[in-house]
């Protein structure tokens, strides 16, 4: 894998405790919906997602987040809860737009109101995570899966480490201090890597 053009085929964006990832796809909305929003199609690059798939009904991701489903239109707007943890409940919305040469895909995490975790680890603790997704995502829409043994290999932790600089540099640009955002990076790349 191009790690440098995976990581900068993403464009990252930090806000008022929200993070925000947009990436264009070679694949028409329909197909990109699908892969966001089909059971069967999540459980095999994303995550086992069990509950009523409906809106006003409840999700649960395998050993993961849970909420309910606030709003869907196909093939554009998917709104969630994101309910992790011992976090306080957040939201995401995926927005899919058609572009010339397939879709561009808007990922919003917002409502990070968890402001011990936000200061100890800036948009990275989230944005990281989302940005596995976003390539996991781009992956399975290319026809392919991830190598098995990928989460233990080189490649998976250089392409942590790659993500971690790209977003303490959303995090700068978005007004951190420098020396706080590379703290913070410093503290979430240790987070996604215990053993190394």
């Amino acid at each position: 894998m191009d790690i440098a053009a995976q990581i900068g085929a993403v464009k990252r964006q930090v806000g008022d405790r929200s993070v925000v990832l947009r990436r264009g796809y070679v694949a028409e909305p329909e197909d990109v919906w699908g892969a966001c929003t089909e059971r069967e199609r999540l459980n095999s690059w994303f995550l086992p997602v069990s509950g009523d798939l409906t809106v006003g009904g409840r999700y649960q991701l395998e050993d993961n987040a849970h909420g309910e489903i606030l709003r869907c239109q196909a093939p554009r707007l998917l709104q969630v809860t994101w309910e992790f943890g011992q976090a306080p409940p957040s939201t995401v919305e995926v927005r899919l737009k058609p572009v010339k040469g397939g879709t561009m895909f808007e990922l919003e995490h917002s409502g990070l109101d968890d402001e011990q975790q936000w200061d100890q680890f800036g948009p990275g603790a989230v944005g990281i995570g989302w940005d596995l997704v976003v390539l996991g995502l781009g992956v399975h829409l290319a026809g392919f899966k991830q190598p098995a043994g990928w989460e233990s290999s080189d490649e998976y932790y250089k392409y942590l480490a790659a993500s971690n600089d790209a977003w303490r540099g959303a995090y700068e640009a978005a007004g951190a201090a420098p020396n706080v955002a590379a703290a913070a990076a410093e503290r979430t790349l240790a987070a996604y890597t215990p053993s190394r």
